[in-house]
């Protein structure tokens, strides 16, 4: 029985997302307001709901990425300026410590230093999973693969179930590499807000879903300008 079409994940995905994003103007709505209060059970409340709705996303991900991770390289529910932005089927992890010093600036020394540790290991797991972007990008173009794909449409039974094979290597070699690349995504969130208190989270939640509406908004824009 073949799996879903590439065509068919790519609308199932984008028609999740889209209701996402209504979600996460919603949640941006509520953040914002709740910086402004002091209560912290409801901030505990907020930040485990958004918490939740990013985890969903995520798993949302996982699945379409195990049907179609080339779309994930290049998708056609972002702007052209949001495809700028991707790195490894997503947004580059070390971007949180941007959108953390632009939104909570009253970190005591302790959380500071915490801080740098998270870096550090997020530079240094950034750069393993480039190495292993750049492997897998470099087999391309490397024989068999690229000999067999250069000849596609005169290859014989023989070489065509060989195609397939490098393909479907290369394809698992990939998922492997968005899995990872989103787990330090999420990972390095859950360890910055770790070293957060509530109402410092709450406002780092705020400015990450305002990046995000933001970003998006201007890509929208400007490909409408076209």
């Amino acid at each position: 029985m073949s799996g879903p079409s590439e065509s068919n994940v790519s609308e199932n995905f984008q028609t999740f997302f889209n209701g996402w994003l209504l979600r996460q103007e919603n949640f941006l709505r509520q953040l914002v307001h709740s910086t402004n209060e002091n209560e912290t059970q409801w901030q505990g409340n907020l930040i485990q709901q958004v918490l939740s709705h990013y985890q969903q996303y995520l798993e949302e991900k996982t699945r379409a990425v195990k049907e179609e991770v080339f779309l994930f390289f290049s998708p056609p529910w972002l702007t052209t300026f949001e495809k700028t932005l991707l790195w490894i089927g997503g947004f580059k992890p070390f971007l949180l410590f941007n959108i953390l010093a632009n939104s909570v600036t009253e970190l005591t020394p302790e959380q500071q230093e915490s801080v740098e540790r998270v870096k550090n290991e997020t530079r240094r797991e950034e750069r393993e999973l480039a190495e292993a972007m750049a492997t897998i990008q470099e087999s391309v173009a490397m024989p068999p693969l690229w000999d067999l794909a250069r000849r596609s449409g005169k290859l014989i039974d023989g070489e065509t179930s060989e195609l397939e094979s490098a393909m479907e290597k290369l394809k698992a070699a990939m998922v492997r590499t968005v899995e990872k690349a989103d787990n330090l995504r999420s990972s390095t969130a859950k360890k910055v807000i770790e070293i957060l208190s509530p109402t410092q989270t709450v406002k780092f939640l705020a400015a990450s879903a305002e990046f995000q509406l933001s970003v998006r908004k201007w890509g929208s824009i400007k490909d409408q300008g076209r």
